[in-house]
C-alpha cells in the first residue's frame, strides 16, 4: 500500500462519527440502498442496520449493489441484517441514545429543529407506505423534512442525504470532524488496521479472480 493510501485511510478513520447511524426498514431497491450507503460513507458513519420486517424479504442476507450505485463504500462501512425488530433495536440501543424516525405525524419536529451531534441513529422505512407503526414505536421521536411542494416526500436516498447532511454540518460547526473528534487515538488506529485489512482482502480477491 502505498503512502498515499495510507494517509487517506488514516484520514478517514480518524473523522468516522461512531455515535451517528442509520436503519433502513423494508427498503428494497438496491439502487436506494446503495446510495444512502454512499451518503453514510461519506459523512463518517461506520455501521448501518438494514431491517427487513416483512416476509418475503427475511430471507435476504446480502445487499445487490453495483459499483456505480454504491461508490465502492460497501467495503467500508459494517452493515448489520436483522429480520427480528427487538433483536435490530437492542443492538442500536447499545451504542445509541436515540432513535429518530423519519414519518408524517402531528407530533414530528421538523429537521432543522433537531440536534444531531448527540449520538442517534436515524431511521428511514420503505419507499411506498414508510416505516410501519411497529418500528414507530421504537423511535424516541420523529421528523420530517419541510417541502412547500406538491410532493409530499422525498425518494428515500434523497431523504437519507438531506438528513445526513444537516447531521454533517451540525457536527462541523462543533469541531467533530477535526478539533473535537469522537473516537480517540486507540480507536482511530483500531479502525485504520481494520480498514488496511479490507483493502489486503480485496487485493486478494482480485488477484484470486483474475487467475480463475
Amino acid at each position: 500500500m502505498n503512502a498515499q493510501r495510507e494517509e487517506k485511510f488514516k484520514r478517514v478513520a480518524s473523522r468516522r462519527q461512531p455515535n451517528l447511524t442509520v436503519i433502513l426498514e423494508n427498503v428494497i431497491d438496491p439502487h436506494n440502498i446503495g446510495a444512502v450507503l454512499r451518503s453514510c460513507d461519506s459523512v463518517g458513519i461506520k455501521e448501518v442496520f438494514v431491517l427487513y420486517t416483512e416476509p418475503e424479504l427475511q430471507q435476504i442476507q446480502s445487499l445487490p449493489l453495483g459499483r456505480r450505485t454504491s461508490g465502492g463504500a460497501r467495503r467500508w462501512l459494517d452493515v448489520h441484517f436483522y429480520a427480528d425488530i427487538a433483536a435490530c433495536f437492542s443492538h442500536v440501543r447499545q451504542n445509541y441514545q436515540r432513535i429518530l424516525g423519519t414519518r408524517l405525524h402531528q407530533n414530528a419536529t421538523s429537521l432543522y429543529e433537531l440536534d444531531l451531534t448527540e449520538s442517534v441513529a436515524l431511521l428511514f422505512g420503505n419507499e411506498k407506505n414508510g416505516i410501519t407503526d411497529e418500528v414507530a414505536a421504537q423511535c424516541d421521536a420523529h421528523f420530517v423534512i419541510p417541502q412547500i411542494g406538491m410532493a409530499e416526500s422525498l425518494n428515500i436516498s434523497v431523504a437519507c442525504a438531506v438528513t445526513l447532511y444537516e447531521a454533517y454540518r451540525q457536527r462541523q460547526s462543533k469541531g467533530m470532524y477535526d478539533t473535537n473528534l469522537p473516537l480517540n487515538e486507540a480507536e482511530q488506529e483500531a479502525l485504520f488496521q481494520e480498514y488496511v485489512r479490507k483493502h489486503e482482502e480485496g487485493i486478494h480477491q482480485r488477484s484470486a479472480l483474475k487467475r480463475g
